[in-house]
């Protein structure tokens, strides 16, 4: 299975992909580019849209029935946007200081909540284990933002199984990806286990070296319930089985992919974003692709992307 370009103007930091299988549309952000991005793969077109803040993650949202916009996260703010384009309807903040924390990986379950995992980011010094997972709901006519999980310092990885009764969750840096047994709606109960555990960067290594297999960012699943992991600074995806068991390597053009999600016609098309951003000038000699967004068929289809859903904001 090869690898082609879908986006060849690089992102800063590409990251929350999805497809729109209405119009054939893959949205994503650029977290450090500040930008939402839209493009119909194969078409030639490209569409960027400037944000005032870091845009963590976007989701499609649903309103009476119908798909009507999109809901995102600027740093610590909830919003919601019917146009593309148009006005940023704030509807909740995420309770953190926006000063040293942002809203990161984020994506919607199907009972139609938006999860959002933060990244603790200090202007100096490392980073502590003081992120969270809140969940953002907007079905009781009010929105809802409550804290679920916490104890990381750069969520990633967040995705449900197919029958929704397992939430994976990552925190980069720890190298490992957690599982949570959850109720009927998929909401989890309980401390967690550990899914998978990678090795961590061994001291001194450089980009380019080997010895070191990448930490493990955004995720999506399949309707085997396969986990699709991006292995920052690894240069591939993985695909996980339910046991934990890696089935299969992607080796991408970029050393950072930083999320996968399943789109096409048929669900069997992977896409996957990467990062330019603090990369070095010998790597992206190497690697000029980095940045870009990526596709190839795989031989099983994701899980379809679920929206936002809510009773009405008034707007």
């Amino acid at each position: 299975m090869i690898w082609h370009t879908v986006v060849s103007q690089p992102f800063a930091l590409g990251e929350s992909p999805f497809w729109q299988a209405s119009g054939g549309v893959l949205y994503g952000v650029d977290v450090a580019g500040k930008q939402l991005w839209r493009t119909m793969p194969g078409s030639g077109y490209m569409d960027r849209w400037d944000m005032p803040a870091e845009p963590g993650c976007i989701a499609p949202a649903r309103s009476g029935g119908a798909l009507d916009g999109w809901i995102v996260v600027l740093r610590d703010r909830i919003c919601r946007i019917t146009d593309w384009g148009g006005a940023l309807h704030e509807i909740a903040r995420l309770p953190i200081d926006p000063a040293t924390e942002r809203g990161n990986d984020g994506r919607c379950d199907a009972q139609g909540r938006f999860w959002v995992g933060t990244i603790h980011e200090p202007a100096s010094g490392p980073r502590q284990p003081v992120a969270a997972l809140y969940c953002i709901d907007g079905l009781s006519g009010t929105t809802k933002v409550r804290k679920v999980l916490d104890g990381v310092s750069n969520a990633n990885g967040l995705a449900w199984s197919p029958d929704r009764r397992t939430m994976y969750w990552a925190d980069t840096p720890s190298h490992r990806v957690m599982k949570y047994a959850c109720d009927v709606s998929g909401y989890p109960q309980g401390e967690g286990e550990v899914f998978i555990r990678f090795d961590s960067k061994p001291d001194g290594w450089t980009p380019g070296e080997p010895g070191y297999g990448g930490r493990p960012d955004g995720a999506a699943v399949d309707v085997d319930g396969n986990y699709w992991c991006a292995m920052y600074e690894g240069g591939r995806v993985l695909q996980i089985s339910p046991q934990g068991r890696i089935l299969a390597n992607h080796y991408t053009p970029a050393l950072c992919p930083t999320m996968p999600c399943f789109g096409g016609n048929d669900g069997r098309t992977l896409y996957v974003t990467s990062a330019r951003q603090g990369r070095s000038r010998d790597e992206l000699a190497q690697l000029p692709l980095s940045g870009c967004v990526f596709a190839m068929r795989v031989g099983v289809a994701g899980l379809p992307t679920q929206p936002w859903r809510e009773i009405s904001h008034g707007f």
